[in-house]
């Protein structure tokens, strides 16, 4: 059975087994902890698969499963003994100005720059409120890449902000098109593979000495410095899935 809708997957929720199939995402109540070992568990196939829309949703997921591909030294803070024992690992390496990344905030709006872990310990230390982030070094001189890709397309764009290290466009960045080499777009087909995507909108960090590094990945995305257009990477996305359900 193939179930393609919300309310189908209401509807039929407690009967289905393995051979069952759902195109679509997930209603964010069944990707609670409980109802998702509930669906894998009992065979029920997802696509996009489960694994990749749990990472869609969170960045200390992401930070996670995929940190290999990530900046040397990115770890999740998810207590206060953590950061502590973060701020001691990066003095260790000679870090001092880190980025952490809230959870669940997009846009830019949830990364911040602090000028060492020591000051961002002040600010969040007695909040157990500011758990769990994303915590890593800030990159100088790095070079924010979209990559899209879907089915047979594929395209990158960089984005830049001279006032701001957020380059995000919807945080007044601008864009321009960018050449993707074979390294970055071996990253990109790893983190896809590993996280089970079948198609990403993913940012990458590029280095001034050629190291590459994944900033985020997602199964959507702001699109406005690329030269597709929403309908039809849309149509492009659909395709995909029901190529996989067949």
């Amino acid at each position: 059975m193939i179930l393609r809708s919300a309310a189908a997957l209401d509807e039929r929720f407690d009967s289905l087994g393995a051979g069952d199939t759902f195109i679509g995402l997930l209603p964010a109540r069944y990707l609670l902890a409980a109802s998702v070992a509930d669906l894998v568990g009992r065979g029920v196939r997802c696509l996009p698969s489960v694994l990749c829309q749990l990472l869609t949703r969170s960045k200390c997921a992401q930070a996670s499963v995929l940190r290999p591909w990530m900046a040397p030294h990115t770890r999740v803070v998810a207590r206060r003994i953590e950061l502590m024992e973060s701020l001691q690992a990066f003095a260790e390496q000679g870090i001092s100005a880190v980025v952490s990344k809230q959870e669940r905030m997009h846009c830019g709006h949830g990364v911040r720059r602090w000028e060492s872990a020591e000051a961002l310990y002040n600010a969040v230390g007695l909040s157990d409120e500011a758990y769990p982030f994303v915590l890593q070094p800030f990159l100088r001189d790095v070079a924010d890449v979209r990559v899209i890709l879907a089915g047979d397309h594929i395209e990158a764009y960089r984005r830049e902000n001279q006032f701001n290290f957020r380059a995000n466009l919807a945080a007044g960045g601008s864009s321009r098109p960018e050449a993707l080499d074979g390294k970055a777009l071996a990253l990109c087909r790893a983190v896809m593979l590993r996280g089970r995507f079948p198609y990403a909108h993913i940012d990458l960090q590029l280095m001034p000495d050629g190291a590459c590094y994944l900033s985020e990945i997602a199964l959507d995305g702001g699109i406005t410095g690329a030269r597709i257009g929403r309908e039809e990477l849309n149509a492009i996305k659909k395709e995909t899935l029901e190529r996989l359900a067949a």
